[in-house]
């Protein structure tokens, strides 16, 4: 699978705003028109007006050419707007794959936040967007610009246009020449910038233990090596700035040299005295300043927007493939004993071990797991001993040191984050509410479901008294209004709702009473698919088909009763929980 490049993405960006794109080149031909007529129009004022004796002549010709100015100016406005038509939606879409792609690093299996996102949104973004649109106006402002001039030239004298032509051909050939140097020295710029960003940013989080570890002296050493770094690459783009100014001599200001030093030459061949002022015009006005725009353009900005899209593109990248992807082998919806022949288990841990920290013990040591479909197990144990690691590894949040997690016979951390979100849904303690429509907020994980669905969805988890009091599915939800539990009863309708096969609720119903959240566990275990409870109350065990027993040693799964004769973890969790227990544990308790 190829990865597009910057002129592969720009060429698309381009072809995709065709229309936008003509609108723009013909109202750049309009603003082009005083400098395809200021020499030509000059040259007969004062050949046919001012020398001829003929003044009112004279200011006629000129008044045509106010009137050309002022038609140009008057399309210049309307050149940006056709320019921002281009520009933004590009500005969009590289954005959003910038977050698409943070994102998918962040969450996927193994992946892990990363500081320089921020910078290719914000500040490399609003460079992309900048450069972008100066490319395109400098660009096209020497096309129509400097063929205006040309054509002018030509309309007055074939020679001239040569005269003038020759000069400019070798400035921009100098230009051209150099661009490979130039590109370079701004790649190093950014990516310096880059890394500078990322050291600083790290030093700056970690600055407790930099100070604990006595580190400060190594910690100031690389970020000034960067700061060095970046400082070298800027100095070299200054000098690359001469190199600039040298095309803009050959090509801008040579020109109006050979036409002075020929003009005696060209007045005895017949060119009239308001031809050669018409030509200097079109040399200083037309050819000269689009040639100053477009090299300080391309050597400034292009070069910024070449390597900055470059480096959001490598980090990044737009698949060049457009053919669909072939269906997965099993589709995460596959459980038996309801599915077709052939499916895996739900849920199949094997040999599963992590710890945090290579020298750290295990919390999770050579473990093994297999949930089918519509089982609903209970994980208890105590503060510490791994329940929320457990839920983060089945979720494909963190990687194991060593063993697999599948879901539906898909290894997880081969799966891609898109995919693997519609194969479990994981329910933190801490509930996320957005600010919108309860309607909205309910639909996250299905935005397809209707009102009815929803509706139904409130009555199944007990959800119907707090939808009344919020206003019903429409009404606006302010989530610094809402309490814990009631956070809390949103997301638990939200991953009801959710097409996932596997649902882990880690603590995700600790705020709600006891009655609320059997109601809400009761209606997960109707669900089809497979639940998974980090329990908090001895209730939740109870309702539960098996039992995981973490404890720090070798972890013990089992029924309710079962565990009560084999796990002495258990029964002391069980005596510890504050709510009433069933005689016949009191009395295995007792024993």
């Amino acid at each position: 699978m190829s990865r597009p490049g910057v002129r592969l993405v720009t060429w698309r960006a381009l072809r995709a705003r065709r229309r936008e794109l003509a609108a723009l080149g013909g109202w750049s031909l309009v603003e082009s028109l005083p400098a395809l007529l200021s020499g030509y129009l000059v040259a007969r004022a004062v050949d046919e007006g001012f020398l001829a004796g003929r003044p009112v002549n004279g200011l006629a010709w000129l008044g045509v050419l106010a009137v050309a100015v002022l038609l140009g100016a008057a399309a210049t406005g309307r050149t940006y707007r056709s320019l921002g038509a281009v520009v933004e939606p590009f500005r969009d879409e590289v954005a959003a794959q910038v977050v698409r792609g943070a994102l998918r690093d962040a969450t996927r299996a193994g992946g892990r936040p990363d500081s320089a996102a921020v910078t290719r949104l914000t500040h490399q973004m609003e460079i992309v967007r900048d450069t972008f649109a100066g490319l395109l106006m400098v660009t096209r402002g020497f096309l129509f610009s400097a063929g205006a001039a040309l054509l002018g030239l030509l309309a007055l004298a074939p020679v001239v246009a040569a005269l003038a032509a020759a000069p400019l051909v070798a400035g921009l050939v100098v230009f051209l020449a150099a661009l490979p140097a130039m590109v370079t020295h701004q790649r190093a710029y950014v990516r310096a910038g880059e890394r500078l960003g990322q050291s600083a940013a790290a030093a700056l989080a970690g600055h407790r233990d930099v100070l604990a570890c006595g580190a400060q002296t190594r910690v100031t050493t690389d970020v000034a090596r960067w700061v060095s770094a970046q400082a070298t690459a800027e100095r070299m783009l200054a000098r690359m700035a001469a190199i600039r100014s040298l095309s803009l001599g050959i090509g801008g200001w040579l020109p109006l040299l050979v036409l002075m030093v020929t003009a005696p030459w060209l007045v005895e061949r017949g060119l009239t005295a308001g031809a050669v002022l018409g030509a200097l015009i079109y040399v200083s006005t037309g050819l000269q300043p689009a040639l100053h725009t477009l090299v300080q353009g391309l050597g400034g900005g292009g070069l910024r927007y070449a390597v900055t899209l470059e480096n959001i593109l490598r980090t990044y990248p737009v698949s060049d493939d457009k053919r669909p992807s072939a269906p997965a082998a099993r589709s995460p919806h596959c459980r038996p004993p309801t599915g077709p022949a052939g499916c895996s288990p739900a849920v199949e841990v094997r040999g599963l071990t992590f710890g945090y920290g290579p020298r750290a013990r295990p919390i999770l040591q050579n473990f093994s797991l297999t949930l089918a479909d519509r089982d609903h197990l209970a994980v208890v144990g105590p503060s510490g001993a791994g329940k929320s690691t457990l839920a983060a590894l089945l979720a494909g949040l963190v990687p194991p040191q060593a063993g697999t997690v599948h879901l539906a016979g898909a290894t997880v951390a081969a799966v891609e984050p898109a995919e693997l979100a519609r194969m479990r849904v994981l329910v933190p303690q801490e509930a996320y509410v957005f600010t919108g429509s309860l309607a909205d907020n309910l639909r996250y994980l299905r935005p397809d479901a209707d009102d009815h669905t929803l509706e139904v969805a409130l009555d199944a988890l007990g959800a119907r008294p707090l939808a009344t009091r919020l206003g019903g599915l429409g009404a606006s939800v302010a989530p610094a209004l809402l309490s814990a539990g009631e956070r809390q009863l949103i997301a638990a309708v939200r991953a009801w709702l959710a097409p996932a096969p596997l649902v882990v609720l880690d603590e995700a119903t600790c705020h709600l009473d006891p009655a609320l959240e059997a109601t809400v566990e009761a209606a997960f275990a109707r669900r089809p698919g497979s639940l998974v409870v980090i329990a908090h109350r001895i209730s939740s065990a109870l309702r539960a088909d098996r039992v995981l027993v973490l404890d720090g040693d070798e972890p013990v799964v089992g029924t309710h009763e079962q565990l009560l004769i084999r796990s002495a973890t258990y029964r002391v969790l069980v005596g510890c929980w504050d709510e009433s227990v069933p005689p016949h544990v009191a009395s295995a308790r007792q024993g």
